[in-house]
């Protein structure tokens, strides 16, 4: 399956920039982020080739020296007009290397510098900042040239950028974003029902979508994903927690806490074991890395006690459930019954998963007249949980005054959103602050409605779906 879906908007805007170098007679400088294994190499790889002369450097946390060694190898190979002259010519610097690449290149066919995993290159040789600095003001600022860094630490990324660092206020950023549920439905053939269930297992990442294979169902994969030890299902994950938290157990321990479904910071401490300033700096360092969130209800009575952290990333939140845990099983043969832990656990876990990915679905339709005026979506709980609402919807991004509606979602195998579901959020309605009896009423079901009267808007996977092709 070698189709390449979406990035429509990266490639536009890529394709936009490398364009204005010859019409404004000036370089182009892109940093390129994102998080691991979400596509970011393959976009820029795809761009590049299809678009002019360039050359592709993967750093790789090796000795500074031995790095600039394999950049000169990665030039004297590539397409530019530099890779003859590079052949067999030894670079005592960066600053050379980089000067080099450059050389040979004209208006007409400007070359693509491709500097990937930027950060290990940082971190072996912090000078190099400063370095691409001075090479940018120096030179590529006014030459032929593309140069794009793509780097999988987000944070180290974003901080490349900052006020008082060398490249501050010079690449322009490009986030690249894992696939949208619709992206994953069109690569896989699926129904919007079956999309969401793979959203929920593997997220957006193209790895993990071509390991799908197209037209199979939920079961047919993990039939086959958790009986092969080398799956992606099974190594993708640890490979990348391994890469990004090199030396943090405490975090990697919380992360596992959090995956296993506690979720306020008591019962995270509890199974953790870890002390309270401990167990903050862990969830300080994963929530700058982007891995984990810390949610408040969407509620003008919100306060820090009602904070819940959960996994941002749909794969990553499945791996930590169920394949982590059953690791071992795989690894013994035993995979069918790891398939049929899951099997067993499926349907309350895929209930609560599919909350944010529906949340996200209905932001995306706003501002929508079925909504009153609301413009966000969040869900709403109490400190003892007896009172939990999946959707409420307001005008302001935290604190409403006002809520236009709450929902509920019903994301059942053959079970219909029923009268009994549509009473019970009636009810549970007036128990969220900022309500009123012209609250609007939401359902959200996977498999229909029946007797649901009372609802003022009924949403199916089809219209979630949906929401995301429009824009």
């Amino acid at each position: 399956m070698g189709e390449f879906v979406g990035r429509r908007r990266e490639l536009e805007l890529l394709t936009r920039m490398y364009d204005q170098i010859g019409a404004r007679r000036r370089g182009a400088f892109v940093s390129v982020r994102g998080r691991r294994r979400v596509g970011k190499s393959r976009l820029i790889e795809q761009f590049a080739r299809a678009t002019g002369p360039y050359a592709y450097y993967v750093a790789t946390r090796q000795a500074p020296a031995f790095e600039l060694g394999r950049f000169r190898d990665a030039l004297a190979s590539s397409s530019l007009a530099s890779a003859e002259p590079a052949r067999g010519t030894s670079f005592d610097t960066w600053e050379a290397a980089l000067t080099a690449a450059a050389s040979g290149a004209t208006w007409e066919r400007p070359a693509i510098v491709v500097l990937d995993e930027f950060p290990y290159l940082v971190e072996r040789e912090p000078a190099i900042e400063s370095i691409v600095q001075k090479v940018w003001d120096r030179s590529y600022e006014r030459h032929p040239v593309m140069l794009v860094l793509i780097g999988s630490d987000v944070a180290t990324m974003e901080a490349l950028s900052e006020y008082g660092r060398p490249l501050h206020d010079r690449p322009r950023e490009l986030v690249v974003h894992p696939l949208t549920i619709a992206d994953v439905a069109r690569l896989l053939r699926l129904s919007p029902a079956d999309a969401f269930d793979a959203y929920v297992t593997i997220g957006g990442f193209p790895e993990q979508a071509i390991a799908w294979g197209r037209g199979r169902t939920l079961w047919e994969f993990l039939g086959e994903a958790l009986t092969d030890p080398t799956s992606p299902l099974i190594v993708a994950a640890e490979r990348a927690l391994r890469a990004e938290f090199p030396a943090q157990a405490q975090a990697r321990t919380v992360l596992s806490v959090i995956g296993s479904g506690e979720r306020a910071f008591s019962a995270i401490q509890s199974r953790s074991g870890l002390p309270r300033a401990s167990l903050d700096q862990a969830l300080r360092l994963l929530a700058d890395r982007r891995v984990v969130e810390r949610q408040l209800p969407y509620s003008s009575r919100a306060g820090g006690k009602l904070a819940r952290w959960a996994i941002v990333d749909p794969y990553l939140r499945f791996w930590l459930r169920f394949v982590e845990p059953n690791i071992e099983l795989v690894e013994r043969g035993r995979g069918r019954l790891a398939v049929e832990l899951v099997r067993r656990d499926w349907e309350a876990y895929r209930g609560r998963a599919v909350e944010p990915l529906v949340r996200a679905s209905i932001e995306r339709l706003l501002p929508d007249e079925r909504f009153g005026d609301a413009r966000y979506a969040g869900g709403f709980w109490t400190r003892d949980n007896r009172v939990e609402v999946d959707l409420v919807g307001g005008r302001s991004a935290t604190a409403p005054t006002r809520v236009d509606f709450v929902g509920s979602i019903k994301w059942r195998d053959q079970t219909a959103f029923e009268r009994a579901d549509a009473a019970a959020l009636a009810t549970m309605r007036a128990a969220v602050p900022g309500t009123d009896a012209a609250t609007k009423l939401v359902g959200v079901s996977r498999d229909g409605f029946r007797g649901a009267a009372g609802l003022d808007v009924r949403l199916s996977a089809r219209d979630l779906l949906a929401a995301w092709r429009l824009r």
